[in-house]
Formats: C-alpha cells, sequence, structure tokens
C-alpha cells in the first residue's frame, strides 16, 4: 500500500515479532529526481504553504537517494565518539546515514583490546578490596561499605552487554535516517533539533564530574591507594556517559514530537487536510515505533543500570544513617557525594523517559482533540478519528524490553523499595552488639 503515491514506493522488509506492532513494516525508497523536482513547484506534497524550504539534505541519483548528512546521530556525536573510546557502539560508518555492525572491524578489535586491558586492572584490584574485606573486625555498617567499593566495579559488565547491543542501536539509527527523509518530504524541510551543544556539553562536562566525584568519594576513605582510583574513574565515567547517551535518546524524541506536532497544527491551517493527516499519521507511527525501539535497544544495558543505581544508593545511604548516632565524618563526604550522584542520574534516566513518552503520545493526543472538525469535510474527519485511533493502538512508552516502563513511578517504586531494604539494614545494625566480647557471650549463653 503506497501512503505517498507520486513520491515514495514502499520495500516490504521483515518485521521484528519482537516489537510487532500495528505499524508499517516499510522504507522510503525515492523513484527520481524528476519527480522530487515536480513536487517542489507545487503547494502539495513536497513543500506546504506554511513551511519554509530548507536547503536539500540529500543527492537524488539512479533509482535511490544518497544521504549528506545525518542530524540525528550527528546531534549526539560527541557522545558516542566518547562511549566508543570507552569500548561501547563498535559499530561502524562507512557513510554518512549508515550505521553497520560487524564483529570482525577495527572498532570491534579495539573495544575487545580495551576491555581485556580494564579487567585485568580490575581484577586486581578486586582481590585487594576481597582481602581488606576479609580482614575486616569492626562493626557490621564498616563491612557494608568496603562492600561498597567491590559493588562499584559491577560497571565493567556494561561493555559486553553492549557489544550483544549494538547491531539493535545501529538499526535503530538507520531507521531514524528513515525518519528524517519522510519528514524532509511531508513538511519540505529538514528536521529542526539543534541538540548538538547539549552533546558536546554532556560530553565534556561528565567525565571531568564523574572523575571528580570518584576522587573525592576514594580519598575521603580509609586503606584505599591513589593507584587504585583509575579504573573507578572509567567505569564512572562509562556509567554516566550511558546516562547522558540516555538523556539525549530521550531528548530527541521529546523534540522530534514537539516539532511534529506544531508542524501538524500549521500545515492544517494551509491545506486542505485529508491526505495530509494520513501522511501525518505515517509520520507518527515511525516516531511511536522509534520510542519503543529506544528502550529495546538498550533493554538488557539499561535494566543492569537501573539495578546497580539502586544497589549503590542504598549501601551509600545506609553507611550515611549508620553513622549518624557518632555524627558524620569525612569519609561520609564520598558517601554522600556517591548517594547523590547515583540519585540523580537514576532519576534523569526516569523523567526523561517519562517526558518523551509524554510528548510522543499525550502532548499529540492533545493537538488532534484540538483541532476544530466543524469545516472539514467527511473525509478529514475520518482520517482525524484514525489518526486518534492510530494513537490509542499504538502504544509509545518506552519499555526496556518487556521488563518494565521507564517513568516516574519506577522511580518511585525504586526509592519506596530501597527505604526498605535501608529498614531491614538499620535493624539488623541495632541487633548486632558493637562489643565483640559481648558478641561471643551472647553466643556461649545461647549455646548452653
Amino acid at each position: 500500500m503506497s501512503i505517498f503515491p507520486d513520491t515514495l514506493r514502499y520495500i516490504e522488509v521483515e518485521p521484528d515479532p519482537k516489537t510487532r506492532a500495528v505499524f508499517l513494516d516499510a522504507k522510503p525508497a525515492y523513484l527520481d529526481h524528476q519527480q522530487h523536482q515536480n513536487r517542489q513547484t507545487t503547494n502539495g506534497f513536497g513543500n506546504r504553504v506554511g513551511f519554509t524550504e530548507g536547503p536539500p539534505r540529500e543527492a537524488f541519483g539512479d533509482g535511490g537517494v544518497v544521504i549528506k548528512s545525518d542530524i540525528i546521530y550527528d546531534s549526539s556525536k560527541p557522545v558516542y565518539n566518547v562511549l566508543r573510546l570507552l569500548g561501547v557502539f563498535p559499530f561502524m560508518r562507512p557513510t554518512a546515514g549508515m550505521t553497520m555492525f560487524a564483529c570482525a572491524s577495527p572498532a570491534m578489535a579495539y573495544s575487545v583490546v580495551f576491555l581485556v586491558v580494564l579487567t585485568i586492572y580490575v581484577v586486581f584490584i578486586m582481590i585487594s578490596r576481597i582481602d581488606i574485606v576479609r580482614t575486616l573486625e569492626g562493626r557490621f555498617e564498616e563491612a557494608v561499605i568496603a562492600y561498597l567499593f567491590i559493588v562499584n566495579i559491577l560497571p565493567l559488565i556494561i561493555i559486553p552487554l553492549m557489544w550483544y547491543e549494538t547491531r539493535k542501536v545501529s538499526n535503530l539509527l538507520n531507521n531514524w535516517v528513515d525518519f528524517e527523509v519522510l519528514y524532509q518530504k511531508t513538511a519540505g524541510r529538514e528536521l529542526a533539533l539543534n541538540l548538538k551543544n547539549k552533546s558536546l556539553l554532556i560530553a565534556v562536562l561528565l567525565p571531568v564530574l564523574s572523575c571528580a566525584s570518584v576522587i573525592i568519594t576514594h580519598v575521603t576513605m580509609v586503606e584505599f591507594q591513589l593507584v587504585q582510583i583509575v579504573p573507578y574513574c572509567i567505569l564512572d565515567t562509562l556509567t554516566y556517559m550511558m546516562g547522558g547517551y540516555w538523556y539525549l535518546a530521550c531528548e530527541t524524541l521529546s523534540t522530534t514530537a514537539n516539532v511534529l506536532a506544531e508542524d501538524f497544527q500549521m500545515a492544517l491551517r494551509h491545506v486542505g487536510p485529508a491526505a495530509m493527516v494520513s501522511e501525518y499519521r505515517s509520520l507518527w507511527l515511525r516516531l511511536s515505533k522509534l520510542a519503543r525501539d529506544t528502550g529495546f535497544s538498550t533493554c538488557y544495558t539499561f535494566t543492569f543500570i537501573c539495578l546497580y543505581l539502586f544497589f549503590i544508593i542504598t549501601l551509600s545511604i545506609y553507611g550515611l544513617l549508620s553513622q549518624i548516632s557518632e555524627g558524620f565524618g569525612i569519609k561520609d563526604i564520598g558517601l554522600a557525594v556517591t548517594a547523590f550522584c547515583s540519585i540523580g542520574l537514576l532519576f534523569f534516566i526516569c523523567d526523561e523517559a517519562h517526558y518523551a513518552s509524554f510528548n510522543v503520545r499525550t502532548n499529540f493526543q492533545k493537538k488532534l482533540l484540538m483541532v476544530e472538525l466543524t469545516w472539514m469535510n467527511s473525509d478529514a474527519q475520518t482520517e482525524i478519528n484514525m489518526f486518534l485511533r492510530a494513537t490509542e493502538m499504538n502504544p509509545s512508552s518506552i519499555n526496556l524490553g518487556g521488563f518494565f516502563d521507564v517513568n516516574r513511578t519506577l522511580f518511585k517504586s525504586l526509592l519506596a523499595t530501597m527505604v526498605t531494604y535501608l529498614v531491614v539494614l538499620l535493624q539488623f545494625q541495632i541487633s548486632i552488639p558493637d562489643d565483640p566480647t559481648a558478641m561471643l557471650k551472647q553466643n556461649s549463653t545461647a549455646a548452653h
């Protein structure tokens, strides 16, 4: 079925059974340059009244289109480059607008070497930390705090997890290119994101802040050598840069949804709406699928990150609360910084996904409900009703592979569960005597 008969033809592709929904599983391909130029001379599909014509982004060839730039990837390129430097996203970009993943590639070889070197360093640090834990003879809360440094090594798992999911991320980037092409053909201009400055700021600021928090945390702790800070700086930077990637992915969805909604309202004021509503419905369906694929493409990685942050927050806050009776000391500064940064990262992951889902679905539904239908003919009213039904039938929530939806409710649930565990840990601490001799007497009494 062709929605844009004069300009586009559709190539059927094999749908993904894991993400199948009410959606047109097709990829656009342009017919020829002459048909495109004919469209540009009219006030119809190619360049509607009410839209400003932007500079062309594609060069038409025989039977297809060559993308000269990739707006989505270029907007987030600084963050992708930092993550690739950390061994994540070992994909290739042979041409603009095309992302590929291959196991036998220089990017993958670099990632493997980086992971091997980092693993050797981390194993050395972990052995020394385990020896410290074994020799502890102090209170229960000191042992829990000592285990915190072992838990901080877990982000090493993110690198192999992202190797498994890089292929899905590559497909997501390619699908964004298809969306950009369709948007330009519908609106007559390029998709305006303006996220490159944010991406550059994240790529520079997050590594600096991550390393600073690690240095503060570990310098204020007892029995910790300066040379052991290096792998923790790398792993913390990796964790927070993945949060930066998530922020930009959700911000891209939010900005695109807002731009699409504004363009839709503007087009309704200038053009006969029946055919146009159908075109924007197709664009929205693709955007809705991109929102679902954003969660699906990194489902295992961000499920692990959410659980890791939950564990870190619980241990850090417990370490702080256990010191209330004696007052806060220097080492509690590191625990406070760790807890604050982890809570902030978890909140932004949940909040940005919630905001993106709201803009893609709820905000678009509001725009549709505000459309004045009295001046429209029956065909246009039918198209609007079909658009509303499509927004109801196609979920736009960001879901991590079916495990859970990422939204503010998730953040609230994790905090509520964390409070429960904190109460259990504090009760367990109270039940243990501070004096080891008292504990021995208690055990001997129980034996008799």
